[in-house]
Order: C-alpha cells, then structure tokens, then sequence
C-alpha cells in the first residue's frame, strides 16, 4: 500500500485549521479508533479532510471544532512541516536581514513571508509544542506587526496546544511574554486574567500536578487588581480543599496571601501595619489548614502551608510588642495571640502524633510531619520573638522522631538549645 505524501497531508492539515479557526482541541487517535468515536458521538463517519480514504483511510476527523488526527501521519507530518517551516524561516531573515538582501526575495511580499511563516509554524508546534525556535520566530511576527488583535489570536492558539500539552513549557512562556506585551495598552486585562486563571484550573483537573501550570498562575497574580486577588484567594479554597495532596495549590493560595499583605504594607494609611481583615483572614487560613491535617492524615502539602501561614503571622503579625507606634489594644490582641497560637499548636502536635496500632502507614507520615514542624517551630519562635516552648518535652520530641523517622533525628544537631536540653 503507497503510503500518502507528506506535502499533501501537511497541505490538508493547514486547510483543515484554516477553514475552522474555533477549534479547541486536538488529539491523536490510532486509527482503529476512528471507527469507534463516531459510533460513541451516535452519528455517521464524517471524516475531515480524509486523503483518498478508499486507500488510506481516515487520517483527520472532526466535530464540534474539536479535530483528531491518526497516529499513522504523525511522523511524515511531522517532517513536512519542519522541512515546511524551515524554509519560510530562512525566507523571512533573509528578506529582513537588510535592504540590500530584499531583493533576493523580490517574488514574495513581506506580508506573504509572514503569513507562510506563522501558518507553517503553527502546524509544526501543534505536533512538536516544545520547539523553542519555531516560538521565538512567531515572537518576531508578532513584534513587528504590535496587533493586538494578533497577540489575542497567539493565546487562542496556546490554548489549542496545551489541551493535547498541558506541561509545555514553551507554551506557557509564550502565553506569559504574549501577556507582558498587551498588559501596558490592555483595556480588559483584567478580563484576561480571569480567563487565565480559570484555563489553569481546567487544565489542572486534567492534568494532575502540573506544576508548570500552577506557576503560571502564581506569575498572573502580579497582574491582578487587589480586588481579583482576593476573589481568586477565597475561590481557590474548595479546589485546594479537594486536592490535599497538590503542593501547587497551596503555593498559589500563598502567593495570592503574599500580595494581599503586600498591598497593606504599601497603604498609605497609618494604621496599615495592622490590618484587622488581614488578620482575620490569616486567623481563619489557619483553623482552614488544621482541619484539613486532621480529616487529610499524613499529607505533606498541608503541614507546608502551616509553615507558610506561620512565618506570615510572626512576620506580620508577631513583632507588636516592639512597635511603639502601635495602640495598646492592638498589643493586647498580638499578645493573646502568641498565647493562642502555642496552646493551638501544642494540640495540634499531640493529637497528630499519637501512632495507633494499625497497618496504615499514612498515621506515621502524619506523626513524622508533627514532629518536624514542632522541631521547626520551636527554632522560628526562639529564633524571631525569644520564645522558648517549654511545654514541649524535648526528650519526647526527640523520642517521636527517633522512632517515626530515623532519619530526622539528624534535625537535632542543627538546634543546639535542643541538644543541650536533653
């Protein structure tokens, strides 16, 4: 059987992409699924952009603006559009090298080289997403011409490649450089960023642990107005609630913290340096945390965020005492809380610590986590406020750790108030 030409197929590809320019999504089927899909969608085979199926069979199919392509052509239709790409490369930097070179390019107009180039580069990154030279030469299109119509239709694009490439590095950079060259003369930037930020949700319910999709998140919270970052600090919580175990949340939740606080301390108000809601906030992040460490045993991430809300509150919340500009209540309030806070953790340590006589391995994680951030606590109280725990029993501590997670009891060495206490 003759196998079908790649220039064809590439030829079709691209006519197939611009004759719906709203599909969204892209996959790659083998080809004896084909069959399969139009029975499951409940509707006759209605093969897109086929070559002489009578021979080959079906090689693109399409529906509802979403486009599938066998796996049998990916490899020749691959070579084609890199041999294609590379070719209208060269063309463009020779045309633009400088004027004297134009004219060994006299036959194509600027306005065709850049339109071969975006069109075969296009099709080269949706097989290929992580091409890093195919992106920077849709950068320099995309510079010159400064449409932000274009820049607009560069998101659309990533977008199509990240629901087959939702960890694409590439793709993402592109999407935050596209962002960095709209965000002066944007008027709806705020708009953007919520569609960014709801894009990274979707693609993190299918595409679990996609760091690199929750730090492009974390990078959109610069961009986003006080009021946006708070609406997306209280959204994040059911999903962070249900996804115990992704890290990538939770450093979210706090980079959206961070700025929040940042905000304050940049107020021109007096009385900044406390801000009672941020205070209320961190307060009710922190019984958040502590219920999800006791429903959610033996999940890392979540003692993390603990950490994480800990150092916040010593740093912003913690120093009253020294400060002569604040009011006596507002002391008052960061004594009683220092109080609170060291009973709460002390339970919270106790009742985590306990082993029961069980298989589950998750309640000795959960002890080995307790530990560790007792072990950590007490250095970052000692260390900030001169505070000293003494109702922790340092010999039960170390005990804990020396029989939970041997390989923790070298944190003692690293704490010499510890040591010299046992």
């Amino acid at each position: 059987m003759d196998e079908p030409d790649p220039l064809e197929l590439l030829n079709q590809f691209e006519d197939i992409l611009e004759s719906d320019p709203l599909i969204d999504e892209i996959g790659f089927i083998h080809p004896a699924q084909f069959a399969a899909l139009n029975e499951d969608i409940g509707t006759p085979s209605t093969p897109v952009g086929s070559v002489q199926k009578s021979t080959f069979g079906t090689l693109f199919w399409g529906k509802d603006h979403k486009l599938g392509i066998s796996t049998k052509v990916l490899f020749p239709l691959y070579v084609a559009a890199k041999n294609a790409f590379v070719e209208a490369y060269k063309n463009y930097k020779v045309h633009h090298r400088d004027d004297k070179n134009a004219s060994t390019c006299s036959s194509s107009s600027p306005l065709s080289l850049d339109s071969e180039l975006m069109k075969h580069s296009r099709a080269l990154l949706l097989l290929s997403s992580d091409f890093g030279t195919v992106w920077n030469s849709r950068k320099l299109v995309l510079s010159k011409k400064q449409s932000f119509s274009m820049f607009m239709n560069e998101l659309i694009f990533s977008s199509l490649i990240l629901s087959h490439s939702p960890k694409s590095e590439q793709t993402w950079s592109q999407r935050r450089w596209v962002i960095k060259m709209i965000a002066g003369n944007c008027s709806n930037l705020q708009e953007i960023m919520e569609r960014e930020s709801e894009l990274v949700k979707k693609l993190a319910e299918r595409s679990k642990m996609n760091y690199r999709a929750w730090n492009h998140r974390c990078w959109l919270v610069s961009y986003m107005s006080a009021e946006q970052v708070l609406q997306e600090f209280n959204k994040s919580r059911e999903w962070a609630g249900l996804h115990v175990a992704d890290n990538s949340c939770f450093h979210y939740r706090a980079r959206l913290m961070l700025r929040l606080f940042e905000e304050s301390q940049h107020s021109k108000d007096q009385e900044a340096s406390f801000n009672p809601e941020l205070h209320e906030l961190l307060k009710d992040e922190f019984n958040w945390a502590e219920q999800l460490i006791k429903r959610y045993v033996g999940r890392e991430a979540l003692w993390l965020h603990r950490r994480f809300l800990l150092t916040c509150w010593i740093r912003y919340f913690a120093r009253g005492d020294h400060d002569r500009s604040l009011r006596s209540n507002q002391i008052n309030i960061r004594t009683v809380d220092i109080d609170m806070l060291i009973d709460n953790e002390l339970e919270l340590f106790h009742s985590c610590s306990i082993v029961p006589d069980s298989d589950f391995e998750d309640y000795q994680a959960q002890a080995t986590f307790a530990a560790t951030y007792m072990v950590w606590l007490k250095k970052q109280l000692s260390g900030a406020l001169a505070i000293d725990i003494q109702q922790v029993e340092t010999s039960r501590l170390k005990s804990l750790l020396n029989n939970v997670c041997p390989e923790k009891i070298l944190l003692w060495n690293s704490l010499p108030e510890l040591c010299e206490s046992t």
